[in-house]
Parts: C-alpha cells; sequence; structure tokens
C-alpha cells in the first residue's frame, strides 16, 4: 500500500446523525495511520465525552471535530479547506469499506493524481428489495456515461478540488452530481477503484423503493442536460481553436 500518501478523509454529519456508526470506525482503522479524519457536523449533537471517545477508538489517527453551516455541500467545503492532507476522501456517515478498497483506492491516487476517484457502489442490506438493482445501474451509469454520485466515495487532490471550485453550496440537490460535471468541464478525468464501497438503503425502504428510484432518476437526468450541454459547447469551441 502506499502508506506515503497524504489523504484527509471529510465525513459529513446531518442533523439527524446521533451516533457514528460502530462499522465505519471499525473500517476507518483499516486506512494507513498516517491519514487524517475529519467529522463535519452542521448542528452538534455530540458531547464532548463522545468526541473523546471516538478520538480515543481511533488513535493513532489524526481525528479532528468541526462544525459548520447546514448542507452537505457547506460541510465538505468546509471539512475541505481544513483537511491538511494532498488528498481528500469523502465519505457518507453510513459508508462501509473493505481492507482491499483502500488498497486499491491509495494506489490509484498515487499512479493517477490528476483524476478524480470514486469506488464501485454497492447497497447494503438494509433496504428494500431491487437495490441489487440500484447498484447495477449506478455503476453502469458511472462507468459508461462517467457520471457517479456522492456515495460512491469521491477522492480527489486538494489542489484539483480547488481548482473545480468545490460542491455547490446553493444547488437544492444534487451537489455531488454537479461537482463531477464541473470536474469533467475543467478537463479532470474519472478513475475508477474497482472494489465495492458500501452504502446504507434505509431511505428506499421508509420511502419506497419505486418512489425514491424513479424520483432520483428524474432529478438526475434534469440536472444533467444543462451541463451536459455545456461540455459538448466547450469540446466544440475547443475543437474549432485546434483547427
Amino acid at each position: 500500500m502506499e502508506h506515503s500518501l497524504s489523504v484527509s478523509i471529510v465525513i459529513p454529519i446531518g442533523p439527524a446523525e446521533s451516533i457514528i456508526p460502530v462499522g465505519l470506525i471499525e473500517d476507518l482503522r483499516s486506512i494507513p495511520s498516517a491519514s487524517e479524519i475529519i467529522f463535519v457536523v452542521c448542528h452538534q449533537r455530540f458531547d464532548d465525552q463522545y468526541k473523546q471517545d471516538i478520538v480515543a477508538t481511533l488513535a493513532p489517527f489524526q481525528v479532528s471535530w468541526l462544525e459548520s453551516g447546514q448542507g452537505r455541500a457547506v460541510q465538505m467545503n468546509y471539512g475541505a479547506q481544513a483537511a491538511q492532507g494532498e488528498f481528500i476522501w469523502f465519505l457518507h456517515v453510513d459508508s462501509r469499506f473493505s481492507v482491499e478498497l483502500v488498497e486499491s483506492l491509495w494506489v490509484n491516487l498515487s499512479r493517477a493524481p490528476d483524476k478524480l476517484h470514486y469506488c464501485l457502489l454497492q447497497f447494503l442490506a438494509d433496504g428494500s428489495n431491487g437495490m441489487a438493482l440500484n447498484g447495477w445501474g449506478a455503476n453502469l451509469r458511472s462507468r459508461l456515461l462517467g457520471i457517479p454520485f456522492g456515495d460512491q466515495g469521491f477522492a480527489i487532490s486538494k489542489t484539483l478540488f480547488a481548482q473545480v471550485g468545490g460542491y455547490p453550496e446553493d444547488a437544492s440537490y444534487g451537489e455531488d452530481h454537479l461537482f463531477v460535471w464541473y470536474a469533467r468541464q475543467r478537463g479532470i478525468k474519472l478513475k475508477c477503484c474497482t472494489q465495492y464501497l458500501q452504502t446504507s438503503a434505509r431511505k428506499y425502504r421508509d420511502k419506497g423503493w419505486w418512489y425514491l428510484t424513479c424520483r432520483y432518476q428524474y432529478l438526475w437526468i434534469r440536472q444533467a442536460i444543462p451541463e451536459l450541454l455545456k461540455l459538448l459547447k466547450q469540446r466544440y469551441f475547443s475543437a474549432r481553436c485546434q483547427r
């Protein structure tokens, strides 16, 4: 493994979250010890003793607790600004991952530092039936169309993150989706870590698989169309200038 890499893991925690899942804590212990872990809360729900316990559990990692304004984009940008690592890996608080994923991702970051990295997606067995289809669709969309989403664990150099401009804080939804488009519009290519990053499917269980699946498909396609047109326009004028 590329232990010499300097990586900051930024994990935004929403106002409804009252604990850090034990599974995530266990998985974080598998990353190289030189890594930095940053939890970003938007409404303080954790007392000092709980935070101290998490820091002690994750020793010898450098662990920070930050408080920012509300909104995932705001929290991730705030965490990225505070990050000391050369690379930033954005994770959701309900993410799970293997040692093999860490090894593969660290190698990819070392060999392709100029790319936006993401992982294959797999849903945990805490949702409704049909989630295997959602995971398959997400991976097909990512690899065929070059449109991964944030639950696939974006990893990028801090320099490139600044060039992209961070996550759009004024977007009503899909800040991670837009971030990918902004990166591509700046000529940044994507790199897939061919290991599975797992994420919770509870929201599909709670709101209904059919409803949420159709809603998400509609929302990302509606958001993607204007960004695709911008990208095609850029490529058209770039091609004309090179003639």
